[in-house]
């Protein structure tokens, strides 16, 4: 038992860390954002965390997209409400719930790609060929949905000169239009097994 002062960086509970001015790795996560800590944060660290141009460009475009989903479906589920408010429960509660649920089945893979990479920076560290690799299945995702779109387009909206693509697409049974976003979600789920 001394009066000199305590020097600086030690603590009184030998039990307890020695506060040097260095944070533990747990710490340093949380405190200064090199981490993630759900959905949203997620897209800016797998940015930052990432190493791939194409990925990169992928959270970006896949974000956007994302929200352009949420924005499109949450109008939708509006207006159906809106047309149907005055209606007993049934058929309508049916397809307001089929609104929600087919959101999801677009939402999820847009976004899983993102939050994959990020998982995996958090967990193992940099993998250019996993992020490279989801980020083409992202947008693969992306091709599909358009080309869902055009299948699902109705005989009276089709334009008159489409061009070979949307030609093709318009001869299409409309029932084909769930194909191309399963083949890519399938793409995605091989894609992630496959390099990690």
């Amino acid at each position: 038992m001394t009066d000199a002062p305590a020097e600086a960086g030690t603590d009184a509970d030998p039990g307890s860390a020695v506060e040097t001015g260095e944070r533990s790795d747990a710490e340093s996560a949380a405190g200064d954002g090199s981490t993630y800590s759900g959905l949203f944060s997620a897209f800016p660290y797998a940015f930052r965390a990432s190493e791939s141009r194409l990925f990169r460009a992928y959270a970006v475009l896949g974000g956007l997209a994302a929200l352009l989903v949420v924005l499109v479906f949450a109008a939708a589920l509006v207006n159906l409400m809106g047309e149907t408010a005055g209606v007993r429960g049934g058929t309508f509660t049916f397809s307001r719930a089929f609104f929600v649920v087919l959101m999801v089945l677009v939402f999820a893979p847009l976004v899983a790609p993102v939050l994959l990479v990020a998982r995996r920076h958090r967990r193992e560290g940099s993998d250019r060929r996993y992020d490279r690799a989801l980020a083409a299945a992202g947008y693969l995702f992306l091709c599909s949905v358009y080309a869902a779109l055009g299948v699902s387009v109705p005989p009276a909206l089709q334009a008159d000169s489409p061009g070979a693509v949307g030609a093709f697409l318009y001869s299409l049974p409309t029932e084909a239009a769930v194909v191309p976003p399963v083949i890519a979600v399938l793409a995605l789920s091989l894609a992630h097994r496959y390099y990690r």
